[in-house]
């Protein structure tokens, strides 16, 4: 059985295991972990948005030093608007990891990856399966392998969890399907 969000439960299907695919050690997801991601995905999403800020705080300085318009109120409001903004971001990531709904994010998992699909197995009868397909981009970190499904949705698997054979499969995998150099 494989679980589900909300509780629900289904059978899943398991392909024969391939005896030539990585097998990592159970590995669970730190809810800090998650954080800290979500909030680097964040940022690299939306870096351009910084630059309002600037321009509201560059066209101020100039209204201030030509003497046209003397506003000190733009910083404080600016300062408040982007700090806050990022603890909205910041609540909402962590408020996912205190959710039921959420917890099998955070659960152990031993992974089976070859280059058809990713075998998550949270014991030899329930787990789940991913296709290749479902990756939308991936990188290597100093720490780990991230693979990305979508906004804020990702695998993160550290180098800590493979052998050293199967890091350098892992990395021949990624490479053949392009998504590191």
């Amino acid at each position: 059985m494989a679980k589900m969000y909300g509780g629900q439960q289904r059978a899943q299907m398991q392909a024969p295991s391939n005896p030539l695919a990585i097998k990592t050690k159970k590995y669970g997801l730190e809810k800090n972990k998650y954080v800290g991601l979500c909030m680097r995905q964040l940022f690299s999403n939306q870096w351009k948005w910084a630059f309002i800020p600037l321009v509201l705080v560059g066209v101020n300085v100039f209204l201030n030093l030509s003497g046209t318009y003397k506003n000190y109120w733009i910083y404080i409001f600016l300062a408040i608007g982007v700090i806050g903004y990022i603890l909205f971001w910041l609540i909402q990531f962590t408020g996912i990891t205190q959710l039921a709904q959420y917890k099998q994010l955070f659960d152990k998992y031993r992974y089976e990856i070859d280059s058809r699909q990713i075998f998550m197995k949270i014991s030899d009868k329930e787990g789940g399966m991913l296709k290749w397909e479902m990756i939308l981009s991936a990188y290597k970190d100093k720490q780990a392998y991230v693979l990305e499904m979508g906004k804020y949705q990702f695998l993160y698997l550290p180098f800590s969890i493979f052998s050293d054979n199967d890091r350098k499969l892992m990395d021949k995998i990624m490479r053949d399907k392009g998504y590191i150099a």
